[in-house]
């Protein structure tokens, strides 16, 4: 008997579905193809406040905005993208994310692991497989990154702005966030404590603050402290 794509599908979540739900984690099977949930073990389900008709029932873009952080997929998903590409389905991606549980309006942190499950009879991935762990809130990793995320945004929100810097006021700018005056900053860098208080002008004017806090967060998400 032949057995269709969908056939093959049904199976191989079937083979998922005998352990998953012993698992310490949410476990989610995802189509490749729509982007949709496909399947969900118990403690992924009782997570979100959901059943399983309702995750096949909804659309991907319903999926993902309701439960998801769309911050947080700006960086996740180029890198499952990269693996979908990949011939090597032993290789994972593992990530934070932030997910909307029991319908609360809070986000809880969680560190989430996805592989390819399933590919066709062209070797096209077909199917994800990911689990996820919640962390614990007073863990020192929600924090962590809670701050990494925000430095991302923070990165990709002003990297425009940033480049507008010449590479010497990139190391004025470090000087500025690691609290050195104008004379401490010229004796450094050999240069006139009035071409220090030039370049931080313009350093103020391109990066269009003046606020310390603003510039130290500049000089820390661009890796120059």
């Amino acid at each position: 008997l032949m057995l269709t794509l969908q056939d093959k599908i049904d199976l191989k979540v079937k083979e998922i579905t005998v352990f998953a739900d012993i698992l310490p984690g949410a476990v989610i099977i995802n189509d490749i193809r729509s982007g949709v949930a496909i399947w969900m073990n118990k403690k992924g389900l009782k997570e979100l406040g959901i059943t399983l008709d309702d995750v096949v029932n909804m659309d991907a873009a319903e999926y993902h905005s309701k439960y998801f952080n769309e911050e947080d997929a700006k960086d996740y998903v180029p890198k499952i993208l990269e693996l979908v590409k990949q011939n090597n389905d032993e290789e994972s991606v593992t990530f934070f994310q932030q997910v909307r549980i029991n319908n609360n309006e809070k986000w809880v942190w969680h560190v989430s692991s996805t592989r390819i499950l399933m590919r066709d009879d062209e070797y096209n991935p077909v199917l994800l497989l990911t689990m996820s762990f919640p962390i614990d809130s007073k863990h020192s990793m929600t924090s962590k990154a809670a701050k990494l995320l925000e430095e991302n945004n923070f990165l990709k929100k002003n990297l425009h702005e940033f480049a507008k810097l010449t590479p010497r006021e990139t190391e004025v700018l470090k000087h500025i966030a690691i609290g050195k005056n104008a004379i401490e900053c010229g004796n450094d860098l050999f240069i006139s404590p009035q071409t220090v208080d030039t370049h931080r002008k313009n350093i103020r004017k391109k990066l269009g603050t003046s606020s310390f806090f603003e510039l130290f967060q500049y000089a820390k998400s661009f890796d120059l402290i």
